[in-house]
């Protein structure tokens, strides 16, 4: 079975790639046609993971397993 990411990464070039055909047609340049499959990649969402913060020390993590500050035990924020 297709995973959901696939799917959508398949459809966003079916997309781009008929989007790019009109565009060819209605205006008749070839340039459209090359630029415009990358546009996807211009708006995609770049998702950060929460940014935990230890208020005692100021120790500041990324990863999720880490609900204590490993330096003084203090909960994470």
């Amino acid at each position: 079975m297709v995973s959901s990411r696939w799917l959508t990464a398949l459809l966003g070039i079916a997309a781009s790639v008929a989007i790019s055909v009109l565009a060819w047609v209605y205006f008749d340049t070839f340039l459209l046609f090359l630029l415009i499959p990358f546009v996807p990649f211009l708006f995609g969402r770049r998702s950060r993971p929460e940014t935990k913060r230890c208020p005692a020390c100021g120790f500041e993590t990324e990863r999720g397993e880490f609900d204590y500050c490993p330096r003084d035990g203090t909960r994470l924020e």
